[in-house]
């Protein structure tokens, strides 16, 4: 089962879950986020958030047909 974690965000909050074997999206800008979201592959069942990259998605972060979320703490 890889790859069915992910965490999206800004690298340097996201790069250390790759030793836990999460599949890390470093996005730096709202629309890096975005775009990185839309392209989640089928198999991922959950996403980790950085703070900024959960403002950046806001509603879409809760679209019922997507992963579940959960955001880091600040």
């Amino acid at each position: 089962m890889p790859d069915r974690v992910a965490v999206l965000g800004e690298r340097v909050l996201a790069e250390g879950w790759a030793l836990a074997g999460a599949r890390v999206l470093a996005a730096e800008t709202p629309a890096e986020v975005r775009a990185a979201w839309t392209a989640l592959p089928a198999e991922v069942a959950v996403v980790l958030l950085t703070p900024a990259a959960a403002a950046a998605l806001g509603p879409l972060s809760t679209d019922r047909e997507r992963p579940l979320t959960v955001v880091m703490p600040s």
